[in-house]
């Protein structure tokens, strides 16, 4: 054990009786619920994309070396990793028996002494990189290390995956958090009885169901508008299938852009909640996910639909990378973007089924969608605003835009209602319905939805997405289900 001292003596001078044996945990996937390596490539990434070119490599460098790269681009915030509850009471009782505990992990040495320095709970910690270790900290190598400084049999170890079997077979006592029945068999194989934290590990399918956010797709419906408008029923099933095509690859995008958006929401009050920022969800499994449904999404189109409409959803796919990694973070061009985003979708419609769309129809989305996309950074700034804050995380926005935004929020709304009034003249729309006159009775509809919109957001009542409150509010329903009845009317020619 006079290693153990030694080591242990480095950082504040204390030392520690023999008996108190030393409690080691490690930081990826225990004390913290996420992988933090994984976490850091995605932060760099999308502060500096450019930086993916650099992957390979760094790869050549080994672990070591691309971790430590990783780190020199990026080293997460500590206050804002999501910690099991679990493994900080173990550490607690261990600091309250006046045992030492050290942190000691595969993570690059600056991200491991980050959280110590945040956590105030540690004697030691020790990363990749360190000083006083060489190599990656991980597996065997951890092992050993741990081995030649506390001594085999003198220190008990905190893991949490398969990677861990090594240390666990060197270590006194051996805890595994949140670890799979695969694993708990092969420490069990090694004769290394394992006192499990937490609930198992796999797959957490409920949170990464969530992750996909299929209350979105309701969005998507937009591509059904190009068949409605038409009246043109018989390409109803491409319709449906492009949209379905639609919500795996936006699926996909929200979930990359969740992980992509982590430091911001974890400080959110309500997006902290969301999988991965809670830790609920790992990166791995995400980017897991994501990939497979853009290979379906891409797969089902090309198969099933004309290769307009692959293009237009490879286009959303561009744009939405572009937003996620750099629009969104430009004031005024975050918005043109989501209204971009909204109108794609209708076009994707029209690309699916052949069907020409009026442009008139195209511009009253547009500025309908600027209009609901600036209400949605009003409702940000709003919340901000209550809670004395001045800046989102991530949005180039103050506190002091909500004037222009509201402003030009209004004005969108507005001219969205001329330009469906002008649709509605059109002489090709005019030869598509039976009483078309009967549309410009949605204008006014059209004028009190928006309206109240406008008021909901200012009250402090409008949530993060205004499309979602729209479906959760029954004055929007009702507005919404007025105005497809003077649709459908317009349609047949009036009341028969």
């Amino acid at each position: 054990m006079n290693e153990q001292i030694d080591l242990l003596d480095t950082d504040e001078g204390s030392s520690f009786p023999p008996e108190a044996v030393p409690l080691i945990v490690d930081l990826d996937g225990t004390l913290c619920r996420t992988d933090t390596l994984h976490e850091g490539l995605l932060g760099l990434l999308g502060r500096d994309p450019a930086k993916a070119l650099r992957l390979p490599v760094w790869l050549r460098e080994g672990k070591e070396g691309f971790k430590r790269h990783v780190a020199d681009g990026h080293v997460l915030d500590p206050a804002l990793l999501p910690y099991d509850q679990d493994v900080l009471d173990l550490i607690h009782q261990a600091r309250d028996q006046g045992r030492p505990v050290a942190l000691v992990s595969a993570a690059d040495h600056r991200q491991v002494e980050a959280v110590a320095d945040h956590l105030g709970l540690f004697d030691l910690a020790l990363g990749t990189g360190s000083p006083v270790a060489e190599g990656n900290l991980r597996g065997a190598a951890k092992a050993r290390f741990l081995a030649e400084n506390f001594g085999e049999g003198c220190f008990d170890y905190i893991g949490d995956s398969r990677t861990d079997l090594p240390v666990w077979a060197v270590a006194r006592r051996a805890y595994g958090v949140r670890t799979d029945a695969k694993v708990q068999r092969a420490a069990a194989g090694q004769g290394t009885p394992l006192e499990t934290l937490g609930n198992d590990a796999g797959w957490p399918v409920r949170a990464l169901i969530r992750a996909c956010r299929p209350h979105q797709w309701a969005k998507n419906l937009l591509i059904l508008l190009p068949v409605l408008t038409a009246q043109d029923f018989s390409q109803l099933p491409a319709a449906l299938l492009a949209m379905l095509c639609f919500s795996l690859a936006a699926s996909a995008i929200y979930i990359i852009n969740d992980l992509v958006d982590l430091p911001a929401d974890r400080a959110h009050p309500r997006k902290r909640l969301r999988p991965f920022a809670a830790g609920a969800a790992d990166a791995r499994q995400g980017l897991t996910i994501a990939a497979g449904l853009l290979v379906l999404s891409l797969l089902s189109a090309i198969i099933l639909l004309p290769g307009a409409f692959v293009a237009t959803l490879i286009v959303y796919l561009l744009a939405t990378s572009a937003y996620s990694f750099w629009l969104k973070r430009k004031m005024v061009a975050d918005v043109l973007g989501l209204a971009g985003l909204y109108t794609l979708r209708i076009v994707a419609g029209a690309a699916a089924t052949g069907i020409i769309l009026s442009p008139w129809l195209l511009v009253f989305s547009m500025f309908l969608f600027f209009s609901l996309a600036t209400i949605k950074r009003q409702a940000e700034l709003e919340d901000m605003a209550k809670r004395g804050a001045d800046k989102p995380a991530g949005r180039n926005l103050i506190v002091a835009d909500l004037p222009i935004l509201q402003a030009m929020s209004i004005g969108a709304a507005q001219a969205a209602v001329l330009v469906f009034a002008l649709y509605s003249q059109d002489p090709e729309v005019q030869t598509q319905f039976g009483q078309p006159d009967l549309l410009l009775f949605i204008c006014p509809v059209l004028f009190f939805w928006l309206g109240r919109m406008q008021l909901m957001t200012r009250r402090g009542f409008m949530t993060d997405d205004p499309i979602v409150f729209t479906l959760r509010d029954r004055v929007s329903l009702l507005s919404g289900v007025t105005m497809f009845a003077i649709f459908a009317l317009a349609a047949r020619g009036g009341v028969a």
